[in-house]
Formats: C-alpha cells, structure tokens, sequence
C-alpha cells in the first residue's frame, strides 16, 4: 500500500501535467485564435507554440485566415420590367481582422449572406430581364462593394462575388427562346437577300462587261468593214483611172479615135438589138438617118481597118 506522501506527490505530479498541457497550444498555419482572460479579449494567438494560462485565459474563437466560399441560398428577385428570376451566386470572403470577426457580429457569415441577398435583390431591381444576362460583371462589382463597406466592421474583407445561375420563369424562358429563334431566322432572311442582291449585281455586271464587249468588237467590225470598204473604192478609182489613162492613150495613138467610133457604134446597134429581141414589138430608133450614119461610119471604118493594117 502506498504511502501517503507518495500518493500526494503523484497527485501533485499529476496536476502538473494537466497544467503544462493546458498551457502549451499550437496554433495551425494559416489560423487565429482569439484568447479572454477572465471573459475579456486578452490577445490574438498566431501560428506556432503557444503559451496560455490554464482555467484564467480561454481560446474562445478560432478563425481561419484562408479565403473561404460562401454559398449564397439561390433567391427571387424582381427585375425593373417586373419580372420574376431566380439568382444562385457565391461568394469568397476572408477574415482580415480576428478580433472585430470575433466581437463585431454574433454571426459574421450570417451577416455577409443575408447582406449579400438584400443587395442582390436592390441591384437586380433596377435592370431589366433582358441586361441581366449583359449585366454581370457589373452585379458582381455591385455586391462586393456593397458588402465590403459593412463587413470590414466585422473583420472581414469580401473578396468577389459570382453569380452562378440566372433562372427566369418557364414561360419567359419559352419566350426567350421563341425571340432567340426569330432573331436567328431573321438573320439568316438577311443573309439570303444579301446573297441574292450579290448575285443580281454580279449578273447585271457580267451583262454590262458583256455587252461593252459586244459593242466594241461590232465597232471594230464596223471599222473594218469600212476600211475594207474605202480600200476597195480606192481600188476601183485606181483601176478606172488607169483604165481611162490607157483608153486615153489609145484614143491618141494612131487609129484610136476610128477605134472609138467603131466600139460605140457596136454597142449601139447591141443594144437596140436586144431590146427588139425582148418582147413582141419591133423597137425603131426615132431618127433613122442616125442609126444609118452611124452604120455607114462604122462600116468606113471596118473597110479603111485593112487599108491601114
């Protein structure tokens, strides 16, 4: 049986390592512990070994330090158009201030979430349906600036707010979708017009090319034409001038002018012939003593053709 100095020494020893590991704490990286004295705010332990006072000083918060997401509850808001839509979003938020997180509020995540929802529904009022699906970003910058004001009295920054999901009611939804489609046919509408007034301008262009084509070559094939035509005429002019030099020669020459005669004589007796031969009646000449000169001129002539030979 132990003696009695013996069981008081293990007592005391006993009471000694209570005491030691009530004192000795290790605060985690990245943590804040808040410590009361007696039940008022004594100190902020930081991470690493720390030393307390066992049954005078108490932890009474723990915070950590980390950014932490918070999952706003998805809500009903009323849009400017009076429109119903329902807004999930989440927000990230960190403990900047253990002290003001511990003594400013009694729930500070309570307080950022129904903040954040009341400041959801006020910034969602003023827009219509139709720019809060634009208008993002700028809901979010909303939220957080007005959440950041009053939270830094609890000793929390709000970092950024994101809005998760948009959800307009089932009939607005099948509007929506109803516009998105006429939008889209209209569109493509345009594109059809746009491609045909193309092709109509393409056509009429190609005609126009064509038809100055056509138009030039026949201008070409009129100058031709013509040249070949003035070649000719100046052609014929040279062959009748010669002609005529060389009857003109002849008529100078010796026998050219009975020659003449002779040849003019001929064809008028030709021609009367055939006139007469070309129908039942008998064409005269009105003067026949011409007709009868000119045979006997003639006839001189063809006699005086050997004499002359």
């Amino acid at each position: 049986m132990l003696q009695g100095p013996v069981v008081v020494l293990l007592v005391l020893l006993v009471v000694v390592m209570v005491f030691i590991g009530k004192s000795v704490t290790i605060v985690p990286q990245q943590h804040a512990w808040v410590v009361e004295r007696l039940g008022k705010f004594h100190a902020t332990l930081t991470p690493g070994l720390k030393i307390v006072i066992p049954f005078i000083d108490r932890i009474a918060y723990k915070h950590s330090l980390k950014e932490i997401p918070l999952d706003t509850p998805s809500q009903v808001c009323i849009t400017r158009d009076n429109t119903q839509l329902a807004v999930d979003g989440v927000l990230f938020f960190q403990v900047t201030d253990p002290q003001r997180a511990s003594y400013g509020a009694s729930n500070y995540i309570v307080a950022i979430t129904q903040l954040a929802q009341t400041t959801l529904r006020s910034v969602i009022g003023k827009l219509e349906l139709d720019k809060t699906f634009e208008e993002r970003e700028f809901i979010n910058h909303s939220v957080v600036s007005a959440i950041d004001e009053a939270a830094m009295n609890w000793g929390v920054k709000v970092l950024r707010y994101e809005i998760k999901d948009l959800t307009p009611p089932a009939e607005i939804l099948r509007s929506m979708q109803a516009q998105i489609t006429a939008e889209r046919e209209k569109r493509a509408l345009i594109a059809s017009s746009e491609g045909r007034k193309q092709e109509q301008i393409n056509i009429a262009t190609g005609q126009k090319a064509a038809a100055i084509a056509k138009s030039e070559g026949d201008k070409q094939a009129a100058i031709n034409n013509a040249q070949g035509q003035a070649e000719a005429v100046l052609a014929i002019a040279a062959a009748t001038s010669e002609a005529i030099r060389k009857v003109a020669n002849s008529i100078q020459a010796p026998g050219g002018m009975e020659a003449v005669n002779l040849r003019v004589a001929e064809r008028y007796v030709d021609a009367f012939s055939g006139l007469a031969k070309t129908n039942n009646t008998l064409i005269v000449p009105a003067n026949l003593a011409d007709v009868g000169s000119l045979i006997a001129t003639a006839m001189t002539i063809v006699r005086a053709q050997p004499a002359t030979k």
